[in-house]
């Protein structure tokens, strides 16, 4: 089969997520063949770097070798079981090398199978929290700019009005507060006086603040202070609400260390991480949480104060297996030190974007390098037009309206790197 036969196959069985499927009218979908590295292949033989690391999940890239493996031999031994009243070793060794590597006051794990679930399982844990202690409080507090997956839950807390808006008379209380308006200690500060604000008035009705650490993903790669979280936290104890960090996209290296709240020096009371956590191999997620929210829930069945909440694939072992074989690389190959290697070169190709202009806002975090294009009218979908040439080019790239932003596999070379940027500054010439 070639890529005409299975496009129009596609498009007659399959509904696409965070599509228009009239688009596809003009705008040809690109079946793929197979996966080595960074490249995609499709089946006219056209191969892409895969510069988004497809939805910011694949971390050492497409087949890696070592994770082929490591799932291989978990295939043969057990695929899945039941978590409730059952276990097994994948699931029990990831558990305890989370909890390893996580900041100090994370002491357990609650497995689910991707991130929006996980950002479901934080709020339910938050609120259900202090209703064990007696307490009804019915408000979450998130910052604006935000998005934290797409179930009803997870919107409620978001503000990205192109996902939000439409479900609006669905979704649960939330309040929020601004977001710092750039990297700059100064925005961080008035932020917090605002976020301050916010507590001091409405904190007694707050279960939990979420928040995307150091950057806004789909808000367009927003980043921010990191004085910020640090200071938020001090606030959330001060005002008796959690602190919910959604790690699911700047987990794992992404953001330049570990997990994002790391640059700031705090540990949240709940952490929720998925993404990059099974190196994109599998669909997984945990929310990890302090034994003192865990002691909570800990007690005779019949005080009605368990925590019931489940998947069907909660704690696959498969997946588990791929998380393992994931957190092992990171050590034997020293991959947080090659990032910042890598992360310096590509800031170095971000500089020379400074030359054009149409070009603004260039900013960077770790493993994220994103910018903007000026005066942006979303009728011309200027996105559109960068997305479909990078595919000719073979780069694929998926802008956020005027953010076009680059968050590639671990394992790129500098010259693919090159190839990224070369592409991009062809884009922004037809523009």
């Amino acid at each position: 089969m070639n890529n005409i036969k299975l496009q129009e196959l596609d498009l007659e069985y399959i509904w696409h997520p965070c599509t228009q499927m009239k688009d596809h009218e003009i705008l040809p979908l690109i079946p793929i063949k197979f996966a080595k590295g960074i490249y995609l292949y499709d089946f006219d033989g056209n191969k892409y770097i895969d510069a988004i690391s497809s939805w910011w999940v694949n971390i050492f890239g497409h087949c890696n070798e070592f994770i082929n493996q490591k799932i291989k031999e978990q295939l043969d031994k057990l695929e899945h079981v039941i978590l409730a009243g059952f276990t097994h070793k994948p699931a029990i060794k990831l558990a305890k090398k989370l909890v390893t590597i996580s900041p100090t006051p994370l002491k357990k794990v609650f497995f689910a199978d991707n991130g929006s679930s996980a950002i479901e399982i934080a709020l339910k844990m938050s609120y259900h929290y202090f209703k064990n202690k007696g307490q009804n409080k019915e408000y979450f507090l998130s910052l604006t700019n935000s998005y934290h997956g797409e179930t009803l839950g997870a919107l409620s807390v978001g503000d990205v009005k192109l996902y939000k808006e439409v479900y609006k008379p669905l979704l649960i209380k939330n309040l929020q507060t601004p977001t710092p308006t750039d990297k700059s200690l100064n925005a961080a500060k008035k932020a917090l006086q605002d976020l301050k604000k916010i507590l001091e008035q409405k904190a007694s009705n707050i279960s939990a603040f979420i928040v995307e650490p150091l950057i806004q993903g789909a808000g367009n790669m927003h980043m921010y202070h990191p004085y910020y979280l640090q200071k938020a936290k001090e606030l959330c104890e001060k005002y008796n609400i959690l602190l919910i960090a959604d790690e699911i996209m700047t987990g794992f290296g992404r953001s330049g260390t570990m997990f994002a709240c790391e640059q700031a020096q705090i540990s949240p009371d709940i952490m929720c991480l998925s993404k990059g956590l099974s190196g994109g191999y599998l669909p997984l997620s945990v929310v990890l949480t302090t034994n003192e929210i865990y002691q909570a829930f800990y007690c005779d069945y019949n005080e009605g104060k368990s925590f019931l909440h489940s998947h069907s694939f909660t704690g696959n072992p498969l997946a588990c297996s791929a998380a393992l074989a994931s957190l092992e690389l990171f050590e034997k190959e020293n991959i947080l030190k090659k990032n910042k290697k890598t992360a310096s070169y590509i800031a170095k190709k971000l500089e020379s974007l400074k030359n054009y202009p149409i070009v603004t806002n260039i900013r960077q975090t770790g493993m994220v390098a994103a910018f903007d294009i000026k005066n942006y009218d979303p009728k011309e979908r200027i996105n559109l037009k960068i997305y479909t040439f990078a595919l000719k080019n073979g780069v694929l790239l998926r802008p956020l309206a005027q953010t076009i932003y680059i968050m590639p596999p671990y394992i790129i070379t500098q010259k693919e790197i090159d190839k990224i940027f070369e592409v991009i500054k062809g884009a922004l010439q037809i523009l």
